[in-house]
């Protein structure tokens, strides 16, 4: 199944489209790779989710990405005597450890990590936002605010702590167990962490999951800016999610982290998407906003590797139609006069590397030669993560004796995997790209290909060697 476009698309699955035959038609429409939120999916329903895709895959032959999302830490006030209690600004309100219901001068709150860490001074916003609280005293079992704007609070509001970093891990009890349950699948190809705060949540987790997944790490936190160097570094992919982003950071500041985190993502050669209220409108129409247009164009522009479809493709009545509508954005943008123009100006200084050396001159030739495409041996993946760096106007095939690789390219800019058996010698390479080449419909004969790969062969992050053959008339290659 050949995609006519670089941006790949992440869909949620939900009710409106755990069945087979929902996941197998929104596959078909351009999605890439599925996120299951294990925010709202039991362990069972992971497992049955997983069992879905993997028939889909099997029927329409191309590697399938699998993205579990962890819930991360839930932070919730108690409960209030009457359900509901106004406020005004100005008014001193009490957060504090007594499991007692709330009235409108105190509320419970069941975090001893948030009494922990609280400074006076630091925010907190309620309810995404619509109730601001500025803290006035601490002493680790209460916090005495002032309300700053908003006017009501009720049962079971969520908390945002904008200012302050949070002394317990990322991970809770629940996050845990889902961890543990994604992993015995051993099935699943990523895993979003959610609520990223510093680099030391990432090695934690690291140290779980051992490589045996991708490791995504969600960037909703001011926190996590601050320290995005090392994040991204010790992350396999990074996520822009809007939403949390957007409440606990001004609204007009989230379009310009957007880029930094999209170009601080290319420089390091690590997959980047961008998510959360991309077609939000079509959750309940069948066509989009035109701001929601320019809004995904925007992430095309920019060069991201995968857009996200939350409720939209989970929860939404038009599922199909918004997984088609945000691959027919993507493939419009990519066809613009101008986007070539705006990806090079973006494009990273390769790093003084054989193998970076290696992806430029192929992308160099690639595009002098106007060949049809860039073909690239990987056994870990590290080839082809070089490969889509670049940003080549031509296609780029990613070759793997890996499926669990292939299904984790799904995800990564302008990647089209295909899994094959590693090359018994330099002829085999050869011929074997130029035929794959060619059964996959992205060259005809007489048309020429670039093929990168590392000799000795099937030797992991060794890319050393580059080769022009073209496509002769039986699909084999013509040198």
């Amino acid at each position: 199944m050949k995609r006519n476009r670089k941006v790949k698309i992440l869909a949620t699955l939900g009710p409106a489209s755990s069945e087979e035959a929902m996941i197998q038609k929104l596959h078909e429409a351009g999605a890439d790779l599925f996120r299951i939120n294990m925010s709202h999916a039991s362990h069972d329903m992971m497992r049955t989710l997983i069992q879905r895709i993997r028939s889909v895959e099997a029927r329409c032959g191309r590697p399938i990405g699998i993205l579990a999302d962890l819930q991360g830490p839930k932070l919730r006030v108690g409960k209030f005597a009457a359900t509901k209690v106004e406020l005004k600004p100005g008014q001193t309100f009490t957060l504090d450890n007594n499991d007692a219901p709330g009235d409108s001068t105190r509320v419970f709150l069941p975090h001893p990590e948030i009494l922990e860490s609280v400074k006076a001074g630091d925010r907190l916003l309620i309810d995404d936002g619509k109730l601001a609280l500025r803290a006035d005293k601490c002493d680790g079992k209460s916090i005495v605010t002032t309300v700053i704007a908003g006017t009501s609070i009720s049962d079971r509001k969520g908390v945002s702590l904008p200012d302050t970093l949070l002394v317990a891990g990322v991970l809770t009890d629940k996050d845990r167990a889902d961890l543990d349950a994604v992993l015995a699948t051993d099935d699943v190809d990523w895993v979003a962490l959610s609520f990223v705060q510093r680099p030391e949540d990432l090695i934690e987790v690291r140290k779980i999951v051992r490589g045996r997944v991708g490791l995504m790490a969600k960037i909703e936190k001011p926190q996590a800016i601050e320290h995005i160097e090392e994040i991204i570094e010790l992350s396999d992919a990074l996520m822009v999610a809007r939403g949390d982003l957007g409440v606990e950071m001004p609204l007009e500041a989230v379009p310009g982290i957007q880029k930094q985190l999209i170009r601080a993502c290319r420089r390091s050669g690590k997959p980047v998407v961008v998510a959360t209220q991309m077609l939000e409108s079509m959750i309940s129409a069948p066509v989009p906003t035109r701001a929601e247009v320019s809004d995904v164009a925007t992430a095309v522009f920019e060069g991201a590797d995968a857009v996200m479809l939350s409720a939209e493709s989970a929860s939404g009545d038009y599922p199909v139609e918004a997984v088609s509508m945000m691959a027919s954005i993507a493939r419009t943008i990519e066809r613009e006069p101008h986007y070539p123009g705006v990806i090079y100006a973006q494009r990273p200084q390769p790093e003084a590397t054989s193998a970076d050396a290696i992806s430029l001159a192929a992308r160099q030739i690639a595009e002098t030669l106007k060949l049809a495409a860039i073909v690239c041996y990987t056994s870990s993946g590290t080839t082809g993560l070089r490969a889509s760096r670049e940003r080549p106007q031509v296609p780029i095939l990613a070759l793997s004796p890996s499926v669990q690789t292939a299904r984790r390219l799904s995800v990564v800019w302008g990647m089209h995997c295909v899994v094959t058996h590693d090359a018994t010698d330099l002829d085999d390479m050869v011929n074997r790209a130029c035929r794959i080449v060619a059964d996959e419909d992205f060259g005809k004969p007489g048309d020429r290909v670039i093929i990168s790969a590392g000799v000795p062969l099937g030797t992991p992050g060794a890319t050393n060697m580059l080769r022009i053959a073209y496509i002769g008339s039986d699909g084999q290659s013509g040198i």
